[in-house]
């Protein structure tokens, strides 16, 4: 595939030097003669020393005939304004990497819509949906996020004294955003109805917006056994720390967030007046000690300095934090960090750059459809598939269409929104489905979608 890549910074020489390596045609526009010259001498890429906001500058590079544009430079306004021309252009599908949460804010204006943009990528927000996703859901068997964040699947086990046991679907009235996919008995496995009852031992898939699934998953457990307030500690205000802050928005987290900047630390007070703001150094031992950070259940360091982060999380640990997750921003530091977590006392590192690539990459696929993951327990996989143009999905409604016994589709995206579909909703061309399917239907499927 062609595929051309604006601004050679962490995530663009990352995603330049990953996808040259799966023998795509990449391109990489970048005006820093520094970047480039190093570019043209590590990685088998065609590198031209251009702005990639420059409509002549895309023409150079045959843009009409790019698979995959990619503006991924440090300012969002260069990213939106290039993928906007590449796609006027001919471009086939484009993504821009945006910093400023007011471009993905659609209250006033869709940005994504205006500049006709498939995509919009925030490398910080995608890190911080991992490691949200691990604090939410610590001990959970399986976990799977789609969309950037916005649907989760999980696997609960049904408990002898939950409030779900030897109750329907229909008496239940569950949160309609979220649903019961799949139900696993012994070695049975069942799509779920209005009329299945759920008894002690079954293995449910339940599939919905994390925050819902968070309140409703207390029903499968033991009633007598609250689950308690978690203490969660950030150290870094900036786009990862608030990313954070938005996803553990549920009451039951109290937070605290650790910043040296106090022009920060006072906007953060004035915008999340739920949590605790401290201005002072994260690295000073004294500071952490007074504020009791060995009490806390989960310890975040998600600063620009990896030094710090590094240190932080050693200081962490030792004061008796449950669990430390760190990230990791330079390419070198990343793979003695990954090595080296048991040392280190690390339980999860997280690189933005990955995780943008990471992304990326799913999109990058000629297959019909992507496997995402495989849930335990003989449960099924879980895949996601674009509807085509014409097929038999095109244009109906998920109840219109004759899904096979043993599959059900749990995420339904079009453009940017993601939610769990109802039976009503309709499918497009170019929306994105995932579904869980059973080995022997995955083929009829596919039938349907593609």
């Amino acid at each position: 595939m062609r595929i051309i890549i604006v601004g050679a910074g962490e995530v663009g020489t990352y995603l330049a030097e990953t996808l040259s390596g799966h023998a795509h045609d990449v391109t990489v526009l970048e005006r820093d003669d520094r970047v480039a010259d190093s570019l043209d001498e590590h990685l088998d890429v065609r590198v031209l020393r251009e702005s990639g906001s420059s409509a002549r500058a895309l023409k150079r590079a045959d843009v009409s005939r790019c698979d995959f544009f990619l503006a991924l430079t440090s300012d969002d306004e260069t990213n939106l304004v290039s993928s906007s021309l590449a796609r006027a252009l001919g471009a086939k599908t484009t993504f821009a990497r945006v910093h400023d949460e007011t471009f993905r804010d659609t209250s006033i204006l869709n940005y994504q819509d205006h500049f006709g943009i498939d995509f919009l990528l925030n490398a910080e927000r995608l890190a911080a949906v991992e490691i949200a996703k691990h604090i939410r859901n610590p001990d959970r068997v399986a976990v799977e996020d789609f969309a950037r964040g916005q649907i989760e699947v999980q696997l609960v086990t049904v408990r002898t004294e939950s409030a779900v046991a030897g109750k329907t679907l229909a008496e239940l009235r569950l949160n309609p955003k979220m649903r019961v996919a799949m139900v696993k008995r012994g070695n049975e496995a069942m799509v779920a109805s209005a009329g299945l009852r759920l008894l002690p031992g079954d293995l449910a898939t339940i599939c919905g917006p994390p925050e819902i699934l968070f309140e409703v998953r207390s029903m499968f457990s033991n009633r007598s056994a609250p689950e308690r307030d978690q203490r969660v500690v950030i150290m870094g205000g900036g786009e990862m720390g608030v990313s954070l802050v938005r996803l553990l928005s549920n009451r039951r987290f109290r937070i605290r967030v650790i910043d040296k900047d106090a022009r920060r630390c006072r906007i953060l007070a004035d915008r999340f007046p739920h949590i605790t703001v401290i201005n002072g150094e994260a690295t000073s031992l004294r500071l952490l000690e007074s504020e009791q950070i060995g009490g806390a259940d989960f310890f975040v360091a998600c600063t620009r300095d990896d030094e710090d982060n590094v240190m932080t999380c050693l200081q962490a640990r030792k004061l008796g934090v449950k669990r430390v997750f760190l990230a990791i921003n330079r390419a070198d530091y990343n793979e003695i960090v990954q090595t080296s977590k048991e040392t280190l006392g690390v339980d999860m590192a997280v690189s933005p750059r990955i995780a943008t690539a990471q992304e990326v990459l799913r999109y990058l696929s000629t297959e019909k459809y992507t496997e995402l993951a495989r849930l335990p327990g003989s449960v099924g996989q879980l895949i996601e598939v674009k509807v085509a143009k014409g097929s038999e999905c095109d244009g109906r409604m998920l109840r219109d269409v004759k899904w096979p016994t043993g599959s059900v589709v749990l995420v339904l995206q079009h453009r940017s929104e993601a939610r769990t579909p109802g039976p009503n909703d309709t499918m497009e061309s170019g929306d994105r489905l995932v579904a869980l399917v059973q080995p022997d239907v995955l083929h009829d499927v596919l039938k349907l979608v593609t």
